[in-house]
């Protein structure tokens, strides 16, 4: 199955602006940039659509609501070299580097959560460039359940390159 890659103005017109609907649902939808130290974007995965697993549904949204132990709440990002997780698995794939603290935002009246991270030069440590191939939200530094997550077209990163994400959850 092919990736559907969408630019900033096809995502505006079909996600951000599309009309309301009676339907309850979770969408997610991520961009990852590779930079060079002179700011140059080198690597650009468009906007994709991600996968919620079974675990981000139940213990970050259904236990969230209830307020009930063992709820999770997103406060990290990691980048990984393979497959994005499937419905139900609860980590990313060949996960690389270290992850990265989020910023989260939302406006008053969106259904729309907006978590943003920034893999600074060195964020790994292998001194040959790898390829980054997928991208997934967590609820600690190290180990914790993936929320969601999914796979782009692999991209070189080298050590001396950030990478800059964004990742959109809508409640729709």
């Amino acid at each position: 199955m092919k990736k559907q890659r969408l630019t900033d103005e096809q995502y505006r017109k079909q996600v951000l602006d599309a009309p309301p609907s009676d339907k309850v649902g979770v969408r997610g939808f991520y961009h990852v940039q590779i930079v060079e130290p002179t700011g140059e974007i080198v690597g650009d995965s468009g906007w994709h659509e991600n996968t919620v697993v079974n675990l981000g549904f139940n213990q970050y949204l259904v236990m969230s609501l209830g307020s009930i132990a063992g709820s999770k709440y997103l406060t990290h990002m990691a980048l990984g070299t393979g497959a994005g997780p499937s419905a139900a698995d609860t980590a990313l794939g060949s996960e690389v580097g270290t992850r990265q603290a989020l910023t989260v935002a939302t406006s008053s009246g969106s259904k729309t959560l907006r978590c943003t991270a920034t893999f600074a030069a060195g964020w790994h440590s292998s001194a040959a460039a790898f390829n980054i191939s997928s991208i997934g939200l967590y609820n600690t530094v190290s180990g914790g359940t993936v929320f969601a997550g999914n796979t782009y077209a692999s991209s070189g990163c080298a050590s001396n390159q950030a990478v800059n994400t964004t990742y959109d959850i809508i409640m729709a």
